[in-house]
């Protein structure tokens, strides 16, 4: 599908017990449905027109450290890593084999559209188990998971940097922390955008740079006292998550009506709620379709775009391959 010939968010066609704005089965095809949600967007003609964006030959890699968090993480655990000679493992010969054990979570990854649910129901109206997400092949396994990308080649388009942190350092002549709460709105955005001399594009893949990832990965002692005054614990605990993270002052993308205000307020039963109840990561993965990527390590792209002033180039992502993957890390280059 031509990504010009999506309609307006208000002109979406209304699916029953949905809010307007609700994405399923806009690209379901010969009665199948879709597993792909806006990844569809991304056509052989935007792809090499993206191609179009690799004039220097040079590639930056997206992807933090997988032990990039150096500290507990509540509810996820540390990776893993076991090297095992070959001869241990009873073979005639010498080298090395190794084994790595971690959370798809704990750093770099993309989301899957599975990975938010919402009474058991996730993007499409498809219903995630345990059962159904321990799959032995893709064939058999019908839900939203990220080894169905592969199937399309993996990501591939053109990415744009909006780099938030370094904007906000240069013009708003006060001190940036990305635990301080500051909300980045769609006209941020686009004001960020035009001091970078950045047009969008259909297909687009959207990066802001906050500079969390560098934060965690060389924590001050000023930068602790933040993140143990967040009390993180209360993530997992908690049914409100989009208070959480206002209350606990991450630096993100506004989820509110003076954000983005034609996204209305989603209680679990799809009936309007009130602003706490709008958050999103929940909206764009489970109603939109549209995967997200976190945690990625974005200082090396930003240094590069502000030398070069290019904040556009050639994005590619292969993700793991395995049935039944909820995230994955991304494997991300950004290709100029």
């Amino acid at each position: 599908m031509d990504p010009g010939s999506a309609p307006d968010f208000d002109d979406l066609p209304k699916v029953e017990g949905q809010p307007q704005g609700c994405a399923w089965g806009f690209f379901d095809k010969d009665g199948k449905k879709d597993v792909h949600g806006t990844l569809n967007f991304l056509t052989p003609k935007i792809v090499a027109a993206a191609a179009a964006e690799v004039k220097d030959g040079v590639s930056i890699s997206l992807n933090w450290p997988l032990n990039g968090i150096k500290f507990p993480l509540p509810g996820r655990k540390a990776p893993v890593h076991r090297p095992h000679p070959l001869r241990d493992m009873g073979m005639d010969c010498e080298g090395w084999d190794d084994e790595l054990e971690f959370n798809t979570q704990f750093s770099s990854q993309w989301d899957s559209l599975c990975h938010i649910t919402r009474d058991g129901v996730t993007y499409n109206g498809l219903k995630p188990t345990k059962e159904g997400l321990s799959v032995q092949s893709t064939s058999e396994n019908p839900l939203p998971t990220i080894e169905h990308w592969h199937s399309r080649g993996g990501v591939v388009g053109r990415g744009v940097l909006i780099d938030w942190k370094r904007y906000h350092e240069e013009t708003a002549g006060t001190p940036y922390h990305p635990l301080d709460g500051y909300r980045i709105t769609p006209e941020d955005v686009e004001k960020v955008a035009k001091h970078q001399g950045v047009e969008f594009k259909h297909g687009d893949i959207l990066i802001i740079r906050t500079g969390y990832t560098e934060m965690l990965e060389a924590p001050t002692p000023e930068d602790f006292v933040k993140f143990q005054a967040m009390t993180l614990s209360g993530l997992h605990g908690t049914t409100d998550t989009a208070r959480w993270v206002w209350n606990h002052r991450f630096a993100a993308v506004a989820g509110d009506a003076h954000g983005f205000e034609a996204l209305p307020a989603l209680k679990p039963d799809g009936t309007p709620g009130d602003i706490s109840d709008l958050v999103l990561h929940a909206w764009f993965l489970n109603q939109f379709g549209m995967p997200i990527g976190e945690l990625w390590d974005l200082k090396a792209l930003g240094e590069y775009t502000k030398k070069t002033g290019r904040y556009s180039f050639m994005l590619t992502s292969a993700p793991l391959n395995h049935p039944g993957l909820v995230a994955s890390p991304p494997n991300a280059l950004a290709v100029f």
